[in-house]
């Protein structure tokens, strides 16, 4: 995940974190989307992961603006940026508490020069904002007003108001960190159980839930639930070729009974990771 960061370099620091590739949606062009949804316990090679975590308020620059569905003041570009609560799905208020987007209207992405946007595709700056909740300058591109004064990237000539975006308080949907993931549904069904070898140092055994999907994430490409950072300029992991395996919502029963996990040589199952989070 990237941000817009505070500082007198703030473009040039945002441009130079873009040119790293760790975009969530950037996706190697082998990702094809599924014919029809896993319906064994299966192995998955050449598959993406990324990271993603409720992204925090503090991080953003642009100036306050009205927030539709609650009554506060939030930066503009935490709402409505690809880094911040319209991307990520949840974020952590100034307050502490946390927020969530609630509907999306019909609203889509765009590019940082006001163009339509497709994932993975047209560079780091693709995408950069909802299709509202933004300004555009003489050229078109997208802008905003910061929160120290001035403007991102030109004065603001014109005003996209935000039409079918709301967002709301609390969580979107009970998660846990480290150990729920966003998937493609089309492939991996919601409730499967996931095994991903990398992240045994994180959190014990590698096993993870399907609790999430996500507009980004598409084909082979899991996205891991985590604690926010401490550093704005930390983009989680982003790891290629993996592979992962895959235990379909409804084996889940009969594959934990049976315990075939300790017979392959996988770690048992945690029996809590079996129920949904609440």
């Amino acid at each position: 995940m990237m941000v817009l960061m505070r500082g007198p370099s703030t473009r040039t620091r945002l441009a130079a974190l873009a040119l790293t590739g760790v975009l969530i949606g950037a996706l190697p062009a082998s990702a094809a989307l599924a014919r029809s949804p896993l319906s064994r316990p299966t192995w998955l090679s050449r598959v993406t992961v990324t990271e993603y975590f409720p992204a925090p308020e503090a991080w953003f620059i642009g100036k306050a603006v009205t927030t539709p569905g609650l009554e506060r003041k939030s930066r503009v570009d935490w709402l409505y940026s690809a880094r911040g609560v319209a991307m990520e799905g949840d974020g952590i208020g100034l307050d502490g508490k946390e927020y969530h987007i609630a509907t999306v209207g019909t609203s889509s992405w765009i590019t940082a020069r006001g163009r339509k946007a497709r994932f993975g595709v047209g560079g780091a700056f693709a995408p950069f904002w909802r299709t509202e909740g933004f300004w555009r300058n003489t050229a078109g591109a997208v802008t905003f007003p910061l929160l120290e004064g001035g403007w991102f990237n030109g004065r603001g000539r014109r005003f996209v108001k935000p039409e079918g975006i709301t967002f709301a308080e609390g969580p979107s949907r009970p998660l846990r960190f480290y150990r729920s993931v966003a998937v493609d549904r089309r492939l991996i069904p919601l409730g499967s159980l996931v095994y991903v070898p990398a992240y045994k140092p994180m959190n014990k055994d590698g096993w993870f839930r399907a609790d999430d999907t996500g507009s980004a994430i598409i084909g082979r490409h899991l996205d891991v639930y985590r604690r926010p950072p401490v550093s704005s300029s930390d983009t989680g992991r982003y790891l290629r070729d993996n592979r992962i395996f895959v235990v379909p919502a409804e084996d889940v029963a009969e594959y934990v009974k049976a315990a075939r996990s300790a017979r392959s040589g996988i770690p048992p199952i945690p029996a809590w990771l079996v129920r949904a989070p609440r």
